[in-house]
């Protein structure tokens, strides 16, 4: 593609841009009770104050956008959701991510955000892009789309390009979305598990890129699971995803290395005019730094 494809979100007071030629978008993950015991006990007793602290953590970690998902057992998902989706948007004007399986939670959390969306997700499937993508137009959001069908997640390329080529093909031509609205999932999957899926994702994502120069995004922590040293693993993975096309991922925006990771290779990709951001970061680093120094140096005396 000449021209870089610009998929665009908003809040009700924000927008942010996701393109090759931005900085990366760091989409905070952390808003989700999967493997969460007790978060999703306060869930169903109703009580959202982890929320506030997730955002809280997130926002300062640097996220730009924020995932909200609220799968949990033996819950209303759908009025959940649209509960956590109010709260976070009157706690930050990132905008949001809303992540669900359930149609029905979709659709209720697009009509209660203000702004536009990017939702999470959609397959190959044609049954889930029949159900998903009707909702993705008519209240203009953006989508990620996984290049997997009922069959199987593909462990080649070829057929992860193949199945991206028919969500591309659906998307645009039966129900008018643009392509700019179209964020690929690569599907990175745990090098643990098998020593080659990483060069096949770093394949799909510049084939991707090159061929229909689409946003992507992935679940940054899944290249890591069953691992030691995760954060290592997936501040290594990023910017080598990025050298070829990935543009934003759903990640830990609380964890330093893996930001800092990211808005190095920022920099070094020439999406950080002059090094402003690097350097306006590192300030504020030091600034806070001092200052925890300080209050610690004052409590002692």
């Amino acid at each position: 593609m000449s021209q870089p494809l610009h998929t665009v979100l908003r809040s009700a007071s924000k927008e942010v841009v996701i393109g090759s030629d931005k900085p990366f978008c760091v989409i905070g993950e952390r808003i989700n009770p999967t493997g969460r015991r007790i978060f999703q006990e306060q869930l169903r007793a109703g009580d959202l104050s982890a929320i506030e602290r997730d955002v809280a953590a997130q926002v300062a970690g640097g996220a730009n956008v924020l995932d909200v998902n609220m799968g949990v057992p033996l819950t209303d998902e759908a009025e959940l959701l649209v509960k956590a989706i109010k709260l976070v948007q009157s706690l930050t004007d990132l905008p949001i991510c809303i992540d669900s399986s359930v149609v029905e939670a979709l659709e209720a959390g697009l009509a209660a955000y203000q702004g536009r969306a990017l939702v999470n997700s959609i397959t190959a499937e044609d049954e889930r892009m029949e159900q998903i993508l009707p909702l993705v137009k008519k209240y203009d959001a953006a989508v990620v789309a996984l290049p997997n069908d009922h069959d199987e997640i593909p462990m080649e390329a070829d057929k992860r390009i193949e199945l991206t080529e028919k969500i591309v093909r659906v998307a645009t031509q039966e129900y008018g979305i643009a392509i700019e609205d179209i964020v690929i999932d690569p599907l990175a999957m745990p090098i643990g598990a098998d020593p080659t899926v990483g060069r096949t994702a770093l394949e799909t994502i510049q084939r991707i890129h090159e061929r229909w120069g689409l946003n992507m995004t992935c679940g940054a922590s899944n290249v890591s699971f069953g691992m030691p040293g995760r954060h290592a693993l997936n501040a290594t993975w990023l910017p080598m995803a990025m050298t070829v096309g990935m543009t934003s991922a759903i990640m830990d925006a609380r964890t330093p290395q893996i930001v800092e990771a990211v808005r190095a290779a920022d920099l070094m990709l020439g999406n950080d005019e002059w090094g402003m951001a690097w350097i306006a970061n590192h300030r504020a680093k030091l600034a806070a730094e001092k200052a925890a120094q300080e209050a610690a140096a004052a409590g002692i005396a």
